[in-house]
C-alpha cells in the first residue's frame, strides 16, 4: 500500500469508529476526517472544494428551503390532519391509508417532518378507536423510509450516490429512474407490514401513554426534529406559492430541462425573493449539520477513489467473485450496505460504498448501474434498529417500543427487501 492509501484507510477507520461511538457529532467527525486528508495532502484542495460545492449539496440545501417553506405555511399539517379526519371513519383501514399517503409524500419531501406531524395523529386516532398505536407507528416510519427511496430527491442518499457516481465518471440518474425498483420493494414491504405487523407489534405493558416532547428527541445524525413547525397556522398564499414552486421544480427536473440542483436552487431563491419565506427562515431550513456531514463524508469517499484504495479493496474480491458472477457481487454490495446502514448514517454508508461498487463493477466488466441502485436501496433500508434512521427514533420514543420490537419486525423486512432488490434490480438495470 502507498502512503496515501494508508492515510486514507486510517482516516476511514477513525471516522467509522467515531460515528459508531457517537460521543461527537457526526458532522464534526466527518469534517475532522476531511481536514486530516487535506492537511496530509491525501486529497487536493480542489477536490475538497468540489465536494463542498457538489450538485448534491446544492440540491439538498435548496430542497430543504422549499420544504421548510411548505411546512411554515401549514400546508403539510393541513394535509395530514385532513386526510386523517377523512380516513378515521374507516377504522384500522383508514390508519393504513394515512400511512400509505405519508409514504407517498416522502418520495418528494423529507420524511422527518412528515413523521413529526403524522405520528401524533396516527397515535391519537388509534387510541380513539381502542387500537394499539404500536401496530401503526413503526409501519409509519418504515413506509416513509421506503417511500423516500422512490425518487432521486426523496432522500439525501439517492442524491449523494448519484453525485458520487458522477464523480467516478458514471452517467447520472434521472428523477424517476429508480422509481420502478423502489416501488416494487416498497409494495412488498408494505404487504409484509400489513400482514405481519399487527401480529409482531401487539400491545404490551411497556406502551407509553404520554407523548414525548419533540425537543427531547436527538437522532444520531445530529438532526433536531423540533426545528419543524408542528402546528404552523395555514397560510393559503404562502402554501400555494411553496407548493407551486415545488411542483415546478419537479416538473422541470423530470423533463430534463434543468438539472435538479439548478431547478431547486432557482425555486428556493424565488421563494426568498418574493417573500414567501423570510431570509432568516430560509437559513433555518438549510440544516447545515446535515449538509456538512455529507460534504465531509464525500471528501472521505473521494480519498478512497483518488488513492486507489477502493480499487485495491475490490481487487481482493474480484478473483472469486468473477467465478461466481455479477449477481453474487450485487448481493454482496447490497448486504454490506444493509449491514452498515444499521450502525452508521445512511449518508456515510452511501459515500463509503459507492466508490467500491463502481470499482467492483468495472473489475467484473459489467455495468455499474445495478450496483449503484443497490447502494441507493440498501442505504435507506434501516429497519432493524431504532437508531438507524431519524424517523425510527421518533416513533421509538413516542410509541414506547422496546429495542427488540424493531429487531423483531425490522430484521425480516431487511431480508425481504434484500431478496426483492436482488430479483428486480437486474430486471430494470441489466449487467
Amino acid at each position: 500500500m502507498t502512503p496515501g492509501q494508508i492515510i486514507a484507510l486510517a482516516v476511514l477507520a477513525a471516522v467509522v469508529a467515531g460515528l459508531i461511538h457517537g460521543k461527537l457529532r457526526s458532522d464534526v467527525v466527518a469534517l475532522a476526517g476531511a481536514a486530516v486528508l487535506l492537511g496530509t495532502r491525501t486529497v487536493r484542495p480542489v477536490e475538497v472544494q468540489a465536494a463542498f460545492a457538489s450538485p448534491a449539496i446544492l440540491a439538498l440545501a435548496s430542497l430543504f428551503v422549499i420544504a421548510y417553506a411548505m411546512e411554515l405555511s401549514g400546508l403539510l399539517g393541513l394535509v395530514i390532519r385532513g386526510a386523517t379526519r377523512l380516513c378515521s371513519r374507516l377504522g384500522a383501514a383508514g390508519l393504513w391509508l394515512v400511512i400509505v399517503l405519508c409514504g407517498l409524500a416522502s418520495a418528494f419531501l423529507n420524511n422527518t417532518p412528515i413523521v413529526v406531524l403524522g405520528a401524533p395523529v396516527v397515535r391519537d386516532v388509534a387510541r380513539s378507536m381502542n387500537l394499539s398505536p404500536k401496530r401503526f407507528l413503526i409501519p409509519l416510519s418504515y413506509a416513509t423510509i421506503l417511500g423516500g427511496a422512490c425518487t432521486l430527491i426523496g432522500t439525501s442518499t439517492n442524491l449523494l450516490v448519484n453525485d458520487m457516481a458522477r464523480n467516478a465518471g458514471q452517467p447520472t440518474f434521472s428523477l424517476f429512474e429508480v422509481t420502478p425498483v423502489a416501488l416494487i420493494i416498497a409494495a412488498v414491504g408494505g404487504v409484509y407490514m400489513v400482514v405481519f405487523g399487527p401480529r409482531l407489534l401487539s400491545a404490551s405493558p411497556t406502551e407509553q401513554e404520554a407523548p414525548v416532547p419533540l425537543a427531547s428527541i436527538n437522532p444520531p445524525t445530529g438532526e433536531d426534529p423540533a426545528l419543524y413547525p408542528v402546528d404552523a397556522p395555514f397560510d393559503p398564499l404562502r402554501a400555494g406559492a411553496a407548493l407551486g414552486v415545488f411542483v415546478l421544480v419537479v416538473t422541470v427536473a423530470a423533463l430534463g430541462l434543468l438539472p435538479i440542483a439548478a431547478a431547486a436552487f432557482a425555486g428556493a431563491v424565488l421563494l426568498v425573493v418574493t417573500g414567501m419565506i423570510s431570509v432568516d427562515d430560509a437559513y433555518k431550513g438549510l440544516r447545515p449539520e446535515i449538509l456538512l456531514l455529507i460534504a465531509g463524508m464525500v471528501v472521505v469517499g473521494l480519498s478512497m477513489e483518488v488513492t486507489g484504495l477502493a480499487a485495491l479493496a475490490t481487487d481482493a474480491l474480484v478473483g472469486w467473485l468473477r467465478q461466481l458472477g455479477p449477481l453474487y457481487a450485487l448481493a454482496l454490495i447490497y448486504g454490506a450496505t444493509l449491514l452498515l446502514t444499521e450502525i452508521l448514517s445512511n449518508a456515510a454508508v452511501a459515500v463509503l460504498l459507492t466508490p467500491i461498487a463502481v470499482a467492483l463493477a468495472e473489475s467484473l466488466g459489467v455495468s455499474a448501474r445495478p450496483f449503484l441502485v443497490a447502494v441507493m436501496m440498501a442505504a435507506s433500508a434501516a429497519f432493524a434498529t431504532p437508531f438507524g434512521y431519524q424517523t425510527n427514533v421518533l416513533v421509538y420514543q413516542m410509541g414506547g417500543y422496546r429495542y427488540l420490537d424493531f429487531v423483531r419486525i425490522g430484521a425480516p423486512l431487511n431480508l425481504i427487501t434484500w431478496a426483492v432488490g436482488l430479483a428486480v434490480i437486474p430486471m430494470f438495470f441489466p449487467f
